[in-house]
Order: structure tokens, then C-alpha cells, then sequence
């Protein structure tokens, strides 16, 4: 791992980032993930300078990994490194988004409470 790997993998080892269970160099979809989360189908990528090169590669193997239902979100470790808050505020949103609660107009709506009934003693 790379250092920028490491501390990432510092921060979300052990479900230490809000519960979830991240795995590193995690396969997926015939790839290698930096960093996987199969509960809320996310992958995180940290590139160097390396990646520069390899582009179009990259942006087909996140192509299949999207047709496998991920989503891939990359980062630069410079980028990681100067503000780490970046990487873990964007895995939280992606989090949000996938477990959010049915809207209360869908198929279950009529099952929600309606409230509490005031009682008049």
C-alpha cells in the first residue's frame, strides 16, 4: 500500500467510519478494488502519479465496475493527504444516498403512523 493507502485504511478499518465494513484490495467485478464497500456498492480508488498513464484503462475497468453496480469514486493521494476529510465526507454522502428510507409516498406509505392522538382525560 501506498502511504496515502495507509491512512485511509487507518480511517475506515474495523467499520471505524460510521459502521461501515470496507475491505482492501478487495476483488470486484474481475478488478482489484483499493478499497471496497459491498453494503453500499462503493469502491474507492487513491491514484498517483502512476495513473496519469493509465487512464484509459482506468476508465474502463470503472466502466465495468459500474455495469456490476459499483460506484467508483478516485482520488489523487496528494489530494487525500493535504485533506482526508474530502475522501471520508464523500464516502458519507454516497452512504446517505444509498440507505436512505422509501419515500413515505411509496407502495408502504399507508403504513406510518399517522401520529399521536391527543387523549382528553
Amino acid at each position: 500500500m501506498t502511504g496515502a493507502e495507509t491512512i485511509l485504511w487507518s480511517m475506515l478499518r474495523n467499520r471505524q467510519l460510521d459502521g461501515l465494513k470496507f475491505r482492501r484490495q478487495a476483488p470486484v467485478a474481475g478488478a482489484i478494488a483499493d478499497f471496497a464497500c459491498h453494503e453500499i456498492r462503493l469502491i474507492i480508488e487513491l491514484d498517483g502519479g502512476v495513473h496519469d498513464l493509465h487512464e484509459a484503462r482506468d476508465a474502463v475497468r470503472d466502466e465495468r465496475l459500474r455495469i456490476a453496480g459499483y460506484t467508483v469514486l478516485r482520488f489523487r493521494n496528494g489530494a487525500f493527504l493535504k485533506n482526508p476529510a474530502v475522501v471520508l465526507d464523500a464516502i458519507r454522502q454516497h452512504a446517505a444516498m444509498r440507505t436512505q428510507p422509501p419515500h413515505p409516498t411509496g407502495s408502504a406509505g399507508h403504513l406510518l403512523p399517522r401520529g399521536e392522538k391527543e387523549i382528553d382525560e
